[in-house]
């Protein structure tokens, strides 16, 4: 009997161990926490208090618009507008603010912006039956028009009588020394992580990406999901760019360009399938936390900036290439 309570405790760990092998976001944290370790040892500014401050919040903004990307991922889509929707929102809201108007109510403008946007995709995409590739591509264009309309392509860096108050927001640390950006990243992970996991909709969302066909058959209101999952995406890219207004303290109309390449590989990266059907909260936070990681890391080493893409791009490669071999191994 002992030997037989041994296999069976053996064959647990066993399993637990292997699962958690087979997980892309394990190794991408295993990355990460590879990455920082040796990167105090070989530079005297990575571990300082100030640069670990700074890279938390820096990640703070692909991280949000991750989480929104992680859920159209795992529907199957994919939503590329996610940059310029946040320049049009941090627009919307700074000239709502410099008009006059209170911070409450150049959110609500901001937030409405990005539901509408997202709206407007998730229709398309839907129910008109186009390719998300094809329409949330032209609504980066008409987005980004739009942001230049706004503002007729000025800076704003005043934001009238609640300046001092969205400043406060975006760039305060009101909880332990713990910028406000990260702390907001971490309740909008919780929220998404829960929704994935527990909720109706969440399941729903991984039945459409892992088979749309079937998720009809079983009576999934695909359709009205699809819309849901690409306001998420645009609301996401909206409190990040109110956020980020915040801290920056101004707003241009190059913010947030291309940072959609940043958000897509956060998520892929962080275990995301590009054809559906699987995505974690945690994963997108992990993705963007090694990304920022790997720029903060280029500065301190010496190292052209340039070179970013190359190893953005080249972990993206990777992170499609495991998810491929791990298929491979399943089949045989």
């Amino acid at each position: 009997m002992a030997a037989t309570i041994d296999d069976h405790i053996g064959q647990k760990q066993h399993s637990w161990l292997s699962w958690l092998t087979g997980r892309q976001t394990f190794w991408v944290m295993l990355a990460v926490i590879v990455a920082c370790v040796f990167l105090s040892f070989a530079t005297d500014s990575f571990a300082t208090s100030n640069n670990l401050f700074n890279v938390t919040r820096n990640f703070t903004f692909v991280g949000i618009i991750a989480l929104g990307m992680t859920v159209v991922i795992i529907s199957g889509g994919i939503d590329l507008s996610v940059g310029s929707v946040l320049c049009l929102c941090s627009m919307v809201l700074a000239v709502t603010m410099h008009a006059g108007f209170s911070i409450y109510v150049g959110i609500g403008a901001s937030i409405g912006t990005a539901l509408l946007i997202g709206l407007v995709n998730g229709v398309l995409i839907a129910y008109v039956g186009m390719p998300p590739f094809v329409v949330t591509l032209g609504m980066l264009s008409i987005a980004r028009s739009l942001a230049m309309v706004t503002s007729n392509n000025t800076v704003v860096f005043e934001f009238g009588p609640d300046h001092a108050k969205l400043l406060a927001l975006g760039g305060g640390a009101f909880f332990f020394g713990i910028a406000n950006p990260v702390l907001y990243m971490l309740a909008l992970a919780l929220i998404t992580g829960f929704v994935l996991r527990w909720t109706r909709f969440g399941r729903h969302v991984y039945a459409i990406g892992g088979n749309e066909h079937a998720a009809v058959l079983t009576g999934v209101p695909v359709r009205q999901i699809k819309v849901a999952v690409y306001m998420i995406s645009s609301l996401s890219a909206g409190i990040a760019g109110i956020v980020e207004t915040g801290w920056l303290g101004a707003v241009t109309t190059n913010l947030g360009t291309g940072m959609e390449l940043q958000v897509i590989a956060a998520a892929v990266i962080g275990g995301a399938n590009l054809a559906g059907g699987v995505g974690t909260a945690f994963g997108a936070l992990v993705g963007a936390a090694l990304i920022e990681i790997i720029r903060n890391s280029l500065g301190l080493l010496g190292i052209n900036a340039f070179w970013q893409g190359a190893f953005i791009g080249s972990f993206i490669i990777i992170a499609v290439l495991f998810d491929r071999i791990k298929n491979l191994r399943q089949r045989e």
